[in-house]
């Protein structure tokens, strides 16, 4: 590769490390062609799966302020994803468990290096979608309880009111 094309690579590999929600590194080495194409299409339009020469990419995520080195080792490819993270994340552990060939390394969310684990553990979070009916459920709860017990109060005191009431005119009429 020449030195004009090494240095555009890595310019647009910082690019895609900068601008990217998330970066997992994998190992795709025994996949075919085919298969690479199945998880492009599994990751999304929010995801960018691309191999990587492992140099360059060490020399982007420096310039990036990325700490990659320790997961860039062997056949490199990087999911650059600029969507929801945890979509991509279970693209990845879906494809992974039809294709055991490939191998989750680890990789970086919003600035933060994560693991392989790390990585299953947010592929096994909820959509956002759900995430945030969940929460919206929760407070039309609270809600709820809290319009019951402000409701309460104004009916506790009518009932009792009307209880003195009637106590008054019973012991009004008996006299």
């Amino acid at each position: 590769m020449a030195t004009s094309d090494k240095v555009a690579a890595v310019d647009e590999i910082t690019g895609k490390l900068r601008d990217s929600n998330a970066t997992v590194i994998t190992s795709y080495t025994g996949l075919s062609v085919a298969q690479l194409r199945q998880l492009r299409r599994s990751l999304g339009e929010d995801a960018q799966y691309r191999v990587v020469k492992n140099t360059l990419t060490k020399i982007a995520a420096k310039e990036a302020g990325v700490e990659l080195d320790e997961h860039l080792s062997g056949s490199t490819a990087v999911a650059f994803v600029t969507g929801d993270p945890v979509t991509a994340a279970k693209g990845l552990r879906d494809f992974a468990k039809d294709n055991p060939a490939l191998v989750i390394k680890g990789g970086v969310l919003d600035g933060k290096t994560m693991s392989a684990d790390e990585f299953k553990k947010l592929a096994d979070l909820e959509s956002r979608e759900v995430l945030l009916s969940k929460l919206a459920g929760a407070m039309k709860g609270k809600q709820s309880s809290a319009a019951a017990l402000f409701q309460a109060l104004p009916s506790k005191f009518v009932r009792t009111a009307e209880a003195l009431r009637a106590k008054q005119a019973e012991q009004g009429g008996a006299e």
